[in-house]
């Protein structure tokens, strides 16, 4: 039952972040996309929300609850980025400017580099706080083993992505040259 409210929610994430956008190109209507927008959160934290609830009422923890945190967590942290990205490219589409890249060489993308990497830090904290909540929910350490797995994981995740994006400071791209 769980596994389908979270392919609901996710489903809904997007379902909505598309009529918002449409309803402000398409149908003219900025004031109900921007309603709409603002709920997309909401979709994230009513997942959470069935998670902590399934956990309270004696569910064993899995990975599944576990991911409702990251993606509340994502959601928060990535977000805004996601819409003004997407925003962006259908404003081009119905006749505005063309969006802007982001940039691919230099200081500029180093530093483009390095607030996308903050962005990971704010959601891998937003989600971890959450995965603690839920480990508290669930009974502790000693029963949250995949709770406690996937944060792990993503903090794992979270430090090769450093590296990743902290290298570019160090070690910045250049132009490519072609041949």
């Amino acid at each position: 039952m769980l596994y389908l409210v979270i392919v609901g929610c996710e489903a809904a994430f997007w379902v909505l972040l598309a009529a918002a956008l449409l309803l402000r190109y398409g149908a003219g209507m900025p004031r109900l996309s921007t309603a709409l927008l603002l709920a997309l959160p909401a979709v994230d934290l009513l997942l959470f929300a069935a998670c902590t609830v399934d956990l309270a009422r004696g569910a064993a923890p899995t990975t599944a609850h576990g991911l409702a945190a990251v993606y509340l967590g994502t959601s928060v942290a990535f977000g805004p980025h996601l819409v003004r990205w997407a925003d962006s490219r259908l404003a081009h589409r119905f006749g505005g400017p063309p969006p802007t890249r982001a940039p691919r060489t230099g200081p500029e993308h180093a530093a483009h580099e390095r607030r996308t990497w903050l962005r990971h830090l704010l959601a891998w904290a937003i989600g971890g706080i959450l995965i603690l909540l839920d480990t508290a929910v669930a009974g502790g350490p000693h029963r949250s083993g995949p709770l406690m797995g996937l944060a792990a994981t993503w903090t794992a995740v979270l430090v090769v992505d450093f590296l990743w994006s902290f290298s570019y400071t160090l070690f910045p791209r250049g132009p490519r040259t072609r041949s």
